[in-house]
């Protein structure tokens, strides 16, 4: 968008961390001096100037600079992209799509959703832009509502955000967890039973927590590979499934056929259930916010990272999805897949065993890589909060290693709360769904409430370097008001007869968390969260 204000509103701050610079030669430079030494002195300058000024503003935010700002634009961008993952979440609720609406509503529902999500995010951006930090969300909330409300606003949203962040991480490894037991069931005959699958669940787990442990680099560097693994692969996968089938559904079947085998009665009603297979895709891209104070040029790569991430994603999940609904060869089997993954049914019906496989194996990479950003980013959320004493063990969760600075104890909170979530599933096999969707109503929940408080604060919003000018209000009421509609959905029933084995959990789950969250506060946490000064890196 626009980094200019509109004619008549407040005008933005300059940009911080950019230079004239930037292009490689410096104005002051005298004449005599070589090119190369200009350059590497101007570059060496910009630098300079950008990680003080990140550090500047991080101060006036009322932090001080503890974790290592390596991360670029596009690493930031990438960290987001990665837990959007189209090659996760678009292929792990497949099948909840084939049941709820089928294809017409996996095509269109993507589109539609879609075209929603880049609002709210366009709406988060802004406010990103004016606080980059990695507290993000819950400190939105605080600067933006009314004084004498503010703490509860931002504890609140930090709560929600928290239950968000753990939710999609359960739900991302989880759903790599079920495809990578297709794989081995389909390679060496492994029995998938719920028991093994949250083994696996948990081995993975494991590993991003230890991938997350070495630090921000090796992570960075795997988010950046991730970004290509997954544009890549998406374009290898689309294209086997495009020359290699002798045949392939018509378009009218792509766009307009309609399957329904949720047991309810209403089409209207399992349409808008349906949404929940996009909306889940695109979860995660307010990492960009929480990766803030490791990104240089952090007011304006933090916002540009979430829109980035959200339309990008927005192309190669509506490719990547006609790609395989055009390549189903019976929806049938591919619906009641032994493997338990129809993904990974039409894979191998469409391109044969071997390619079949292989392929698969391109799909777990990218669930892999998914998982791993997720943790870094509810890790990053997580230390945050417990550096305003919001967490129980606060003081635990916001240690930070003084070999690799990073948050390496909240890292394993994030992975260990993953886990817990995922262990009903050992009672529930249609718990996964709920899972889904606790991530969607806590995460946009999280989302919309700075926006909500944006629009009440008309003008008297400072605005950042990035910002939405003229377009900031509707885009923010439209914001505000596909999250009330989605948040709502998602904790509806989604399979009938509701019984104990088909109930949506998810509304449980909110509301345990929301009900620990108001008793601490009524109880203590009033009296002493973000008084005074505001949010603070001191105890």
């Amino acid at each position: 968008m626009t980094n200019t204000a509109a004619s008549g509103e407040k005008p933005p701050p300059e940009p911080t961390g950019l230079s004239d610079a930037s292009s490689g030669t410096s104005p002051d430079a005298a004449p005599e001096t070589p090119p190369d030494a200009a350059s590497g002195n101007s570059r060496d300058a910009s630098a300079s100037a950008s990680a003080s000024s990140d550090e500047a503003r991080l101060a006036e935010l009322g932090y001080t600079q503890v974790l290592a700002r390596r991360m670029s634009a596009f690493s930031n961008y990438a960290v987001s992209f990665t837990i959007i993952s189209v090659l996760s979440g678009c292929l792990t609720l497949y099948l909840f799509g084939m049941n709820t609406g089928g294809p017409a509503l996996i095509t269109w529902g993507w589109v539609a959703v879609g075209a929603m999500t880049l609002l709210v995010g366009l709406a988060m951006a802004e406010i990103c832009s004016a606080y980059p930090t990695s507290a993000g969300l819950y400190f939105w909330a605080h600067r933006l509502a009314p004084e004498r409300s503010a703490a509860a606003w931002a504890w609140f949203t930090g709560w929600f955000n928290v239950l968000g962040q753990v939710a999609v991480t359960a739900g991302i490894d989880f759903g790599a967890a079920n495809f990578l037991a297709a794989y081995l069931n389909l390679e060496f005959g492994f029995g998938v039973t719920p028991g093994r699958t949250i083994l696996l669940f948990a081995a993975i787990l494991v590993l991003h927590g230890l991938l997350n442990t070495f630090g921000v680099r090796i992570v960075g560097l795997l988010n950046n590979v991730s970004v290509w693994w997954h544009v890549a692969g998406v374009a290898v996968i689309v294209g086997a499934l495009a020359l290699v089938p002798d045949h392939h559904q018509s378009t009218t079947y792509v766009f307009t056929h309609f399957e329904n085998h949720t047991g309810f009665g209403s089409g209207a009603y399992v349409v808008l259930i349906g949404l929940l297979m996009a909306q889940y895709t695109f979860t995660g891209y307010d990492a960009s916010a929480h990766m803030t104070e490791e990104t240089h040029d952090a007011a304006t790569a933090g916002p540009k990272g979430i829109v980035r991430s959200i339309w990008t994603s927005w192309i190669a999940g509506f490719v990547l999805l006609l790609g395989f609904t055009y390549a189903i060869q019976s929806y049938e089997a591919a619906r009641n897949s032994p493997t338990g993954a129809p993904p990974a049914q039409i894979l191998l019906d469409a391109v044969g065993a071997t390619g079949g496989k292989l392929l698969l194996l391109v799909v777990i990479g990218a669930q892999l890589f998914c998982g791993m950003a997720s943790v870094t980013a509810n890790s990053r959320m997580i230390y945050a909060f417990s550096r305003d004493n919001a967490l129980p063990f606060s003081r635990l969760w916001r240690t930070v290693s003084p070999r690799t600075r990073t948050p390496v104890a909240a890292v394993w909170l994030a992975a260990l709360g993953a886990l817990a979530l995922g262990l009903p599933y050992l009672i529930n096999e249609t718990a996964y769904a709920a899972v889904t969707s606790v991530a969607v109503i806590g995460l946009y929940i999280a989302y919309v409430v700075p926006t909500l408080l944006r629009l009440r604060r008309g003008d008297d919003f400072a605005r950042g370097p990035w910002h939405l000018g003229r377009w900031s209000r509707p885009v923010g009421i439209a914001a505000v008001t596909w999250v009330l509609v989605i948040t709502l959905l998602f904790m509806l029933p989604q399979v009938s007869p509701v019984t104990v084995e088909t109930f949506n959990y998810a509304p449980v789950a909110v509301l345990v968390v929301l009900g620990f969250a108001a008793t601490w506060w009524l109880a203590s946490a009033r009296k002493w969260f973000l008084r005074g000064k505001g949010p603070t890196a001191e105890d």
